[in-house]
């Protein structure tokens, strides 16, 4: 890991929260990311700590010159979304982490929103806002549920609070906790990292929590290129669907507790191997099976050994019993349906 060049301006006094944005190539989204952060309604103090990861767009000079209030660490070499976010907790001084995607706009009461219910109801666990789409203003979700194989399945009840996992792009928690969990594994790369920090935090007994008030509009597909429905039409790109398939893999071998865990798993793994057998014959594209499923289930084979001493690790320290962890999860199997409505996916 290179050495990053951290330029830090503090005062004496304390935050309760600290923003922390990963920015990579940014420069049509952070502008305005940044302004709807400093323009919170509050009533305590925040610091907003940007972490460049070697941008070569001049995004980085947009924040020196008219954010100089953010305490800004420059990375040499870029390093990914989960290093970047391991910096920035790192060096934040707040009570308080909230975690927010560069393409993602606060609503102006969302930092207060947060604080309120997490200090009212004493919340040591995490925390997200609905989310919208900031192109149409459509609900997106509030947090997601899951079903059996960990696809997300986007929630819009209002009046659900616990869910499986809430987006990265806007996500609340004590420090404290994320020291506890040790944060992003950096080498998930990017992609399901919430995920893994939400099933973990659940094992443990810590609730993840959808608030339905407040909440933050998001680029849709602007990340990694795609992974959600534009215009009807399933989009994604190569790259995307191998970190997702990879690494939601990852947090099933970590995470699923108990007895079905040893039913789930294997059948995961063929349900895998089909889908991409047959995505590529469909398609006649042999790169969806090499670049995306074979190289997802190659990279859980070379990396079996550490997973399976971090499956007890984590699995050991559990807190929770299997009925509550998989109380989140439908037997639907949402990404059929997904296939049933939208079509097969468009790869490229």
């Amino acid at each position: 890991m290179d050495k990053e060049n951290t330029s830090l301006k503090k005062d004496d006094e304390r935050p309760i929260c600290s923003i922390c944005i990963a920015n990579y190539n940014g420069i049509n989204v952070i502008d305005a990311c940044l302004q709807a952060a400093f323009n919170q309604n509050l009533t305590f103090p925040i610091e907003v700590i940007v972490h460049d990861d070697a941008s070569t767009d001049g995004s980085v000079e947009i924040v020196c010159d008219k954010f100089p209030n953010v305490q800004l660490i420059k990375s040499k070499n870029n390093v990914g979304f989960c290093v970047s976010n391991n910096r920035m907790v790192a060096t934040a001084r707040g009570e308080f982490i909230l975690l927010l995607n560069n393409d993602a706009e606060l609503h102006a009461d969302a930092l207060s929103t947060l604080y309120n219910y997490a200090t009212k109801e004493n919340i040591k666990g995490i925390i997200g806002l609905p989310q919208y789409n900031i192109q149409t203003g459509e609900l997106l979700d509030i947090g997601s549920l899951f079903d059996l194989f960990l696809n997300p399945i986007p929630n819009k009840d209002k009046s659900r609070r616990e869910v499986g996992m809430v987006i990265g792009a806007c996500m609340w928690f004590p420090k404290k906790l994320w020291d506890e969990l040790g944060g992003f594994p950096e080498w998930f790369e990017s992609i399901a990292e919430d995920m893994y920090l939400c099933c973990f935090a659940r094992l443990k007994g810590y609730p993840v929590i959808a608030l339905a008030k407040s909440g933050f509009n998001h680029w849709v597909g602007k990340s990694l290129g795609g992974g959600k429905v534009i215009n009807s039409t399933l989009q994604t790109t190569y790259r995307r669907r191998a970190l997702s398939e990879r690494n939601k893999s990852y947090v099933m071998l970590l995470c699923y507790p108990g007895f079905l865990a040893y039913l789930l798993i294997p059948l995961h793994l063929l349900l895998l191997t089909i889908e991409g057998l047959a995505l590529s014959v469909v398609k006649w594209d042999r790169h969806i099976w090499t670049d995306i499923y074979k190289s997802c289930l190659n990279a859980l084979w070379f990396k079996r050994k550490e997973l399976v001493r971090l499956r007890y690790e984590i699995q050991k320290n559990s807190t929770v019993s299997s009925r509550t962890f998989y109380s989140v999860h439908s037997i639907i199997h949402h990404k059929l349906i997904m296939l049933l409505k939208h079509g097969l996916p468009k790869v490229k």
